[in-house]
């Protein structure tokens, strides 16, 4: 098993990159999905969130209110950093029960929405794939689908600079022409993981 980091900013292309990896063979996870299962109802870590950042971040079902977390938690690195330290062993534990699971796959891509923020998993991956684009392009982008502009920046300033993936990505697959041009970076991509793949199997067995 070969295991992949997919990382990328907001309207980069990595869900269309994840797409196509998953279509050509990958196992595929999303970060954010075991995250939200590490906060199910009813689950350790959302028991210590509510002692940690006020019983009103459930709702009346004993649900996670995320936008109300989201104004306590990252109000402040400190913050930011206390709920790291209660929700990632959780999630560290979901990821490594989902990898048991698919260990007889190739290769399995694990969509991480934002990179900086879950470095001490980073030691759990194989390679570290970052889709790049500058974010002027991807602003553009964003705008034409519909996103408001303001909201565009908001979300862009918050998440891990070009200059952060350039230095933990590597590998890159550069998302900044046609879509003939992206499927052709996927492609060189893909044959290189599976030969690194078979090499990464060979080592273990």
């Amino acid at each position: 098993m070969y295991v992949v980091f997919l990382a990328g900013g907001i309207a980069s292309g990595k869900s269309t990159v994840a797409r196509e990896l998953r279509d050509r063979g990958a196992c595929c996870v999303d970060l954010d999905a075991l995250s939200r299962e590490a906060t199910a109802p009813g689950s350790d870590a959302l028991a210590r969130i509510a002692r940690e950042f006020g019983a009103d971040v459930l709702d009346d079902k004993g649900t996670l209110r995320r936008s109300v977390l989201a104004q306590r938690a990252f109000c402040s690195k400190e913050r930011t950093q206390e709920l790291e330290r209660i929700v990632h062993p959780h999630i560290r534990a979901l990821l490594r029960a989902w990898l048991e699971g698919n260990r007889e796959q190739d290769i399995c891509v694990v969509e991480i929405p934002l990179l900086d923020r879950v470095e001490d998993l980073v030691p759990m991956a194989d390679e570290v794939l970052c889709v790049t684009c500058p974010v002027e392009v991807r602003r553009e982008r964003a705008i034409g689908r519909g996103m408001d502009g303001a909201d565009f920046d908001a979300r862009a300033s918050k998440q891990a600079s070009d200059a952060y993936l350039d230095e933990y990505g590597t590998s890159f697959i550069r998302n900044v022409g046609t879509r003939a041009e992206l499927q052709h970076e996927i492609n060189q991509w893909w044959e290189g993981a599976l030969r690194r793949a078979a090499v990464t199997s060979a080592s273990v067995s």
